[in-house]
């Protein structure tokens, strides 16, 4: 799912105690509803043979939702977080066929949209890049769900968008250049941000290493993604950035870990796919895409190797989007595993990661790959239509 872009701006947060309670009897209200559905299903295996019931995934599903919106109570969470919050209830509620985690995932989304707006009034006089993307997303992820402002913050965002580059937003020129080999990560050591090219860092003088281009590319795609489907131009269109799709391809295979460019391959792919379906809401054809979603079909198994609960949700939920089914084995497969490895406190993923990120966006990829989805039909974004229709190469 999105991943939020001011990781590459930001120090890695330390995990707060989070309040796991419903503020509002509304909310509780529809908790227990989702739940009575849960019991009503509760003996029906998922398929012939499987190990769990319908019933058992309903229930991981309540608990996993309950844990994103618990930790999204936390005030340093959400101050860090808060836009991926958003999107996260705002693409499940916009996403799922369950009409109870639907409005369950709607009115957590709009508790919480009305909390980043009494804290988002006003864009900082003095907001850099990053700042800007946070405050697009939060505002898009926002009026998604129904909960506006009438436009002022979006204006804010237009003039402020316009002072800046490509290269600001998106760490490269996408209208110049294919993404780039030559943006260093953050330092290990002090957490500094060294500009592109830089081989050292400039505080402390420790080598450098370099995101790979897959990395800096899917980064780019969500930020452009964004900046279309808002209306606040973040650098350049998203089909400026999407048309160097085919010099990312062949996609290479873990390689029984010696490609080093997996991870941040496999989440280039999934991205290709949310940014061109709405983030589940379209399904696509296999033609369109075959490359990508053969590499996906072909290395779901790795995330499990891995015990990756985070990416076998971005396989599991965009090869759903190509078609596949709880028919087809590699889904089966994943479910069984997501099933038996959530974590007591309704979780996926590891209970003693120190950034909150790495706790609930797993759980939110988890939730996703366990839901059946309300798909609008065959199509693509508005964003990737135009792409599709006319290709700027």
């Amino acid at each position: 799912m999105r991943r939020n872009s001011l990781s590459r701006f930001s120090l890695a947060l330390v995990l707060c105690p989070a309040l796991l309670v419903f503020p509002t009897p509304s909310v509780h209200a529809l908790e227990s509803r989702t739940l009575r559905s849960a019991a009503q299903r509760d003996g029906r295996p998922l398929w012939k043979g499987a190990r769990f019931t319908e019933g058992d995934r309903a229930r991981a599903i309540d608990r996993g939702l309950k844990f994103i919106y618990g930790t999204a109570l936390d005030e340093s969470n959400f101050e860090r977080y808060g836009s991926d919050y958003l999107w996260c209830f705002y693409s499940v509620g916009a996403s799922v066929s369950d009409a109870g985690v639907r409005l369950l995932a709607r009115r957590m989304g709009r508790e919480r949209a009305r909390a980043w707006r009494r804290e988002h009034r006003t864009l900082p006089e003095d907001a850099d890049a990053g700042t800007l993307i946070d405050f697009a997303f939060g505002n898009d992820a926002a009026d998604s769900l129904g909960v506006g402002d009438g436009g002022r913050l979006k204006a804010q965002l237009r003039r402020a968008a316009a002072r800046f580059k490509a290269k600001d937003f998106l760490l490269f020129d996408p209208l110049k250049e294919e993404p780039p080999r030559d943006v260093p990560e953050a330092c290990e050591f002090d957490k500094s941000e060294s500009s592109r090219g830089s081989k050292a860092c400039h505080r402390c003088g420790r080598a450098l290493k370099m995101r790979s281009r897959y990395d800096v590319w899917y980064d780019a795609l969500i930020t452009a993604y964004t900046g279309d489907r808002s209306g606040v131009r973040l650098g350049a269109a998203y089909a400026d950035v999407l048309k160097w799709l085919p010099s990312m391809r062949p996609y290479r295979g873990s390689e029984g870990g010696a490609n080093e460019e997996f991870y941040d391959t496999v989440y280039a792919v999934t991205h290709v796919v949310y940014t061109l379906n709405d983030y589940g809401q379209y399904r696509l054809s296999p033609a369109r895409l075959p490359q990508e979603f053969e590499f996906l079909r072909a290395n779901l198994g790795e995330a499990v190797a891995q015990d990756n609960a985070d990416m076998l949700g971005e396989f599991m939920d965009t090869l759903r989007a190509f078609g596949l089914t709880e028919a087809d084995p590699e889904i089966r497969a994943g479910m069984e595993y997501l099933l038996a490895r959530q974590n007591a406190d309704g979780s996926w993923g590891g209970v003693d990661e120190r950034d909150i990120y790495q706790r609930y966006h797993p759980t939110w990829n988890a939730v996703a790959a366990l839901s059946e989805y309300a798909w609008r039909g065959q199509g693509l974004s508005a964003p990737g239509r135009k792409y599709f229709q006319s290709p700027r190469r």
